[in-house]
């Protein structure tokens, strides 16, 4: 069963499936595309998103090329538990920007970055560490989905790998460059309809070609007991709690989750996020499934390759024609994510630098668009470029990743309590990244004392996850009270046990030191902050107001 090869298609066969799909969503943004843009529609599509609209577009943005991958092999790795922890703990990541999202809007309602708010409420030097961890981590992220589909290209057809990656580019860029954010959010409606409809015939048709529900559970057999174990703690350690650590990071800390929050009308905020949620965890579960009949029946990755999994699954127990709706489904999952990097830097480079530091509130909105565009193709060309080299990406998802981690507590805290200062938020980030990198990296030797201090800072930040998480849905008294209680509890238990699991120590320290630098610099302030300061600081950059539509209904249709 090993030795089946991979489906190929003929050369003339993919590139006619791309044309499809490329040219298919370009004339869908020609329905949209406006003679005259304005900056708002371009960024945030006029802050008028409805709840259908919006859900679709997080739920597609945050399917992603790795997600296929990623998912399959967690359940390949780590059994029955396996998908549960890669979908369950990436929906949280939706779920919980929503009660801190609330707080954003009503701080900033016509803001188009996270970037805007911490400007007006720290200064330059605050925005920029967001604005810097954004543009390093969307950059990352393009690079990545070009790279899947080169590969899949490469796999799947006779062409190389250098061809799938510039027909992505190409493709994702024409269709993005002229409406933005608002074809970013349209065609992600569009491409999401294609994805559901082709999981939930491509997932069940492999569970019944391998031999239905009867071989899961004849394959728990071939499982190692935590395999089997769906509270495995191995599972748990390795992959569960790190993703956890990560919900908020990539919740506050990723520009294409907070320019939907933007987006969205304010009154469909919540619904919005909690569909996305449920969304994104059953697709993104579903298709760690077939990593796990992959384990079940006794497959092995071609090549010892564990991407390897799902085309080697789709190829090996259906037809060319499920192989090609395949193919459209995992180019459909990167190009939503894709469009979604070059909106989110295009208006990083718009808002945050060009708006705020180049123009000081006062810019040109032809100028402005001209910035986000020439962003889009630069990024593209970045993404195409970094692409075609062998770089490891994990350890600059590692950084990225960690300064996400490091800013969260600062960004938060910065919009509830009036004495923070930009020291405390600029120094906490700093302190907070320089420990991790001793820790993720192990620059000092981990024994004794040393080991014990990261582990005391990782105690620190477990709380402040668990405090956040509560404080955002359930109030100040309720998050005070769940962190002290993680506190104690991870004092207890952890010390000298965390040490085994670095990765997580790594992470976990981040949380912790920020926490505990920006709340001591903050303690020696006597400032205080006017909250309402920041509306008025952050507003639109048009000449008029916006017009009060959804901005992606046809033209010919209003």
């Amino acid at each position: 069963m090993n030795e089946i090869e991979f489906t190929q298609f003929s050369a003339t066969t993919v590139l006619l499936l791309l044309a499809a799909f490329y040219g298919g969503t370009y004339l869908l943004t020609l329905l949209i595309r406006k003679e005259k843009e304005d900056t708002t529609g371009f960024m945030v599509a006029g802050h008028h998103v409805g709840f259908g609209m919006g859900a679709a577009s997080m739920t597609a943005t945050w399917i992603w090329a790795a997600s296929f991958y990623a998912a399959a092999t967690s359940g390949y790795t780590y059994g029955v538990s396996g998908p549960i922890h890669y979908g369950l703990w990436g929906a949280l990541m939706i779920l919980f920007i929503y009660p801190f999202g609330r707080r954003f809007r009503q701080l900033a309602p016509n803001g188009h970055t996270l970037g805007e708010l911490i400007h007006a409420r720290h200064g330059t030097s605050s925005q920029l560490i967001l604005a810097g961890s954004n543009i390093l981590g969307s950059i990352i992220s393009l690079m990545v989905n070009f790279t899947a589909a080169g590969a899949l290209v490469s796999v799947l057809s006779p062409l190389s790998f250098q061809t799938g990656v510039i027909v992505a580019g190409v493709g994702v860029l024409a269709y993005t460059l002229t409406s933005g954010f608002r074809a970013s959010v349209f065609t992600d409606f569009a491409q999401l309809v294609a994805l559901m409809a082709i999981a939930i015939i491509i997932i069940p048709a492999v569970l019944f070609a391998a031999g239905g529900p009867e071989i899961m559970v004849a394959g728990l057999s071939r499982m190692t007991r935590e395999q089997a174990d769906l509270f495995s703690m191995d599972a748990i350690l390795n992959q569960g709690a790190p993703f956890f650590v990560a919900v908020l990071a990539y919740a506050i800390g990723n520009q294409t989750i907070s320019q939907r929050l933007f987006a969205v009308r304010e009154d469909n905020i919540k619904s919005t996020f909690v569909t996305a949620t449920l969304g994104y965890g059953a697709i993104v579960i579903g298709l760690g499934m077939i990593g796990l009949i992959a384990l079940s029946v006794g497959i092995e990755p071609i090549n010892g390759n564990l991407n390897n999994l799902i085309p080697q699954m789709v190829s090996t127990y259906l037809s060319p024609v499920f192989v090609a709706l395949f193919f459209i489904l995992v180019i459909g999952s990167l190009s939503s994510t894709a469009d979604s990097d070059l909106s989110a830097l295009s208006t990083i480079m718009m808002a945050d630098v060009y708006g705020k530091n180049i123009a000081r509130d006062n810019p040109n909105p032809t100028t402005m668009l001209l910035v986000g565009r020439i962003t889009m193709i630069v990024a593209t060309a970045a993404g195409l470029v970094f692409a075609s080299f062998s770089l490891d990406i994990l350890v600059m998802l590692v950084f990225v990743g960690a300064l996400w981690g490091a800013i969260v507590f600062p960004v938060i805290v910065s919009c509830y309590w009036d004495r923070v200062t930009n020291a405390a938020f600029t120094w906490s980030v700093v302190v907070a990244m320089a420990l991790f990198c001793i820790a993720r990296f192990e620059l000092l030797e981990m024994t004794g004392i040393t080991v014990l201090i990261f582990e005391l800072l990782a105690s620190v930040g477990g709380a402040v996850v668990i405090g956040l998480m509560a404080f955002g849905f359930f109030g100040r008294i309720t998050g005070l009270i769940a962190g002290a209680l993680t506190l104690v509890v991870m004092l207890l238990f952890a010390t000298g046990f965390l040490r085994d699991y670095m990765v997580l120590v790594a992470s976990l320290t981040a949380y912790g030191a920020s926490a505990i630098v920006c709340t001591l610099i903050t303690l020696f302030s006597q400032e205080r902050f006017d909250f309402d300061l920041i509306k008025q600081r952050v507003g639109n950059y048009d000449d008029a107001e916006p017009a009060d539509d959804s901005a992606l209904i046809p033209e010919g249709a209003k």
